[in-house]
């Protein structure tokens, strides 16, 4: 299972892209994911045909052009030095993207069916949680989360973990239709900060299934077509940033179950407070 699931960096470049990741490629029917690599002057276009996507400087700053406008995206230096603004792009658009100085620039994509406008939402926008507690505190940038800006069905945000922490804990899931879960196709794209730095990731159904523990490393993807995941555990030394993509069948928001056999440890993190090193930056840069 875990062949299936778990990609290693450089198993879905295209060319130069580190990524190309279909909707179809995964094995499921909504969430996919590209990364672009733009040398400096490099100018790319993108037909994005029956999916709607966002944008993101993953380092690096980008012109993008479609539907007749343009917008200039300042970007960061890499995912750990701030927050980035993004664009949000509609189906059907073709998408012009060019970089002066170069770049890599994460595509989040999901299949729809309306075709809503492309808009620019600048850095200081977007909104920044920390969420959870103790050695399980981690910092949210709900950039194109369900209840932060409108879209057909694609759900995105970044998490960044402090070196030493756990994220995605207690393990979750969302893979079915309840009035507390909404079913949810999810791609982790991770990226570790320093030399030869890794992290570790769960995922495992009730039904034994699947029940992968892996080691990701920078620029790794791990697929989520259903049950609970969690933790993402950054190694000390090693602070984790991980991109979620999602998407799925039904309403766009994001509600998740917790695993029983774990969620009592949720009110016990909260008591011990945030890390203090969270949030890990903001739009101004590093925190």
């Amino acid at each position: 299972m875990s062949a299936d699931l778990f990609r290693p960096a450089g198993t879905l470049a295209d060319g130069p892209d580190p990524v190309r990741l279909s909707a179809r490629d995964a094995g499921w029917s909504f969430a996919g994911l590209r990364v672009l690599s733009l040398a400096p002057g490099e100018r790319r276009v993108v037909e994005l045909e029956r999916v709607e996507a966002a944008i993101l400087p993953l380092s690096g700053s980008c012109r993008v052009e479609v539907s007749s406008k343009r917008f200039e995206l300042e970007g960061r230096r890499d995912v750990f030095s701030r927050v980035t603004d993004f664009v949000y792009v509609p189906r059907g658009s073709e998408v012009v993207v060019s970089s002066e100085g170069g770049g890599e620039f994460a595509f989040p994509t999901a299949r729809a069916d309306r075709q809503l406008e492309p808009a620019h939402v600048p850095a200081r926008a977007v909104s920044v949680e920390v969420r959870g507690g103790g050695v399980a505190t981690r910092q949210i940038n709900n950039f194109l989360a369900a209840d932060a800006f409108e879209a057909e069905r694609l759900i995105a945000v970044e998490v960044l973990t402090p070196d030493g922490n756990w994220s995605s804990f207690p393990p979750h899931k969302h893979d079915e239709h309840t009035a507390d879960e909404v079913p949810l196709e999810e791609v982790y794209y991770f990226r570790i900060a320093g030399e030869a730095g890794f992290g570790l990731h769960r995922t495992y159904t009730k039904d034994g299934e699947i029940d992968e523990t892996v080691t990701v490393r920078d620029g790794d993807v791990f697929l989520i077509p259903r049950g609970f995941h969690g933790p993402c555990v950054a190694a000390p030394g090693h602070p984790m940033y991980y991109l979620n993509v999602m998407a799925g069948p039904a309403e766009r928001a994001w509600r998740v179950c917790l695993d029983p056999a774990h969620d009592w440890i949720a009110a016990l993190l909260a008591e011990q407070g945030p890390d203090p090193r969270c949030p890990m930056t903001t739009a101004e840069g590093v925190a």
